[in-house]
């Protein structure tokens, strides 16, 4: 590390120095606080040099070169050079660095101390999203997210009946009617019988009934909550359906997918939509797929959840309503970690608005949950102060880890524990005493 004569320079290609002669780092976790400025130190006096620079006998794995990527070395020396290329050469892809974040509101938790009988329910499912989804959005939101403040917390097993990983259609299936099914499968049980889901049933006891999503009106999720067919891919038989079900209120994309809704009014803004007093009422987010996030859709979910339990709030009638932040789940197909994480936070600003209106209204049962995860998500590194997450991906399909359920107000402490995902609908119609 002695600096040489401009003619000794001018034969040196590398500066090449033992990682061990100043560090005992294994490569897990990080360096230690006195190896970490040694390191660093030594890096920049050999970058000072105009050479390139390397460690060898550096710890060989992805947690060293991370390390080694981000601190300027040239060449990172390595037993596994295929797997280090892939790593290195995806780390900027898979590096996200947030700048869209979620007001975190404190829930009052005032229905602990009151014995409110359930009145509205909120199911919200975040498609796709599995706990490592939710830990992004957390780490990306400064450490916290409403979610988090919840207290309530049990755990659901997502198999179908003719898959050890479900899809949305079969996951949502499960939620909506009590029972498993086969993927593919919307509103059917795995025979292939139609069979009632919570707004038919919820319907016939008095209650309005609504759907948000920002995937079309037509994708697995919704339609699980309103349509009865073999498959998912059959949009226009799901879209037949529509008409003929029991929703008092919807909004979604896919405007182009639909026709025939004579009984509905269209509504232009989430304004009318809080307004209105049509006694069924459509809202359209697009005429096709919905805008993500980062492609310019900015607060709409949360707004149009704002303006949607004001709409059932007006009929002065109990509620039963599924939100859905959809796209978590392309984040997770795409391997698209920017996406995750700020699908993720969009969907605690509509959960923030769902937990205020469960304060603000007492009776009203708050449930979060997902159908499935996607893409074997994983966060290796990140930075809290700065609000970066590295994500790394073991499939572009879904997995079959258990998936969080959430749970706030009144009658939610039956959501705790590890259960079936479709008993959702079964403790659902316990709290509302609708059985």
């Amino acid at each position: 590390m002695d600096n040489l004569t401009a003619d000794q320079w001018k034969k040196v290609a590398l500066v090449s120095l033992s990682f061990p002669q100043y560090s005992k780092w294994n490569g897990k976790g990080g360096l230690t606080e006195e190896d970490l400025p040694k390191i660093t130190e030594v890096i920049k006096k050999a970058k000072s040099f105009g050479k390139p620079f390397r460690f060898w006998a550096i710890p060989d794995g992805k947690t060293s070169w991370e390390f080694f990527t981000h601190n300027g070395v040239d060449f990172i020396n390595t037993d596994h050079p295929k797997e280090c290329v892939e790593y290195v050469n995806s780390l900027e892809k898979r590096t996200f660095k947030n700048n869209l974040f979620s007001e975190v509101y404190q829930p009052k938790f005032s229905y602990l101390k009151k014995n409110v009988p359930v009145k509205n329910v909120i199911l919200l499912i975040g498609d796709g999203n599995g706990l490592s989804e939710i830990s992004s959005s957390v780490l990306a939101n400064k450490g916290e997210l409403t979610l988090t403040q919840l207290k309530n917390i049990g755990l659901i097993k997502t198999s179908s009946t003719d898959n050890f990983t479900t899809d949305s259609a079969a996951g949502a299936t499960a939620f909506a009617t009590g029972k498993k099914t086969k993927n593919r499968f919307i509103g059917v049980d795995s025979e292939g019988k139609k069979t009632a889901n919570l707004t038919e049933i919820l319907s016939e006891k008095g209650f309005s009934t609504g759907i948000i999503t920002t995937d079309e009106i037509v994708g697995a999720t919704p339609s699980a909550f309103y349509a009865h067919q073999k498959d998912r891919g059959m949009e226009k038989e799901i879209a037949q359906d529509l008409p003929k079900s029991k929703l008092n209120f919807f909004a979604a994309g896919g405007k182009s997918k639909v026709s025939g809704l004579h009984d509905f009014k269209l509504a232009e803004s989430t304004k009318q939509v809080a307004e209105s007093k049509a006694d069924r009422l459509a809202y359209y987010l697009s005429d096709n797929g919905v805008p993500q996030v980062l492609k310019g859709r900015g607060n709409l979910l949360a707004e149009t959840v704002e303006s949607g339990l004001q709409f059932l709030k007006s009929k002065k009638k109990p509620f039963f309503i599924m939100i859905e932040a959809a796209q978590i789940d392309s984040g997770g197909h795409s391997n698209n970690v920017g996406t995750i994480v700020t699908e993720g936070i969009d969907f605690d600003r509509a959960i923030t608005k769902a937990v205020q209106f469960a304060d603000q209204n007492p009776g009203t049962l708050v449930i979060i949950t997902a159908d499935h995860e996607t893409g074997g998500f994983s966060i290796p590194h990140g930075d809290l102060k700065t609000s970066i997450v590295e994500g790394d991906f073991t499939t572009d399909d879904h997995s079959a880890t258990l998936i969080p359920v959430f749970s706030y107000g009144s009658g939610s402490e039956i959501f705790t524990g590890v259960y079936e995902n479709n008993e959702i609908f079964h403790k659902i119609l316990k709290t509302l005493k609708a059985n």
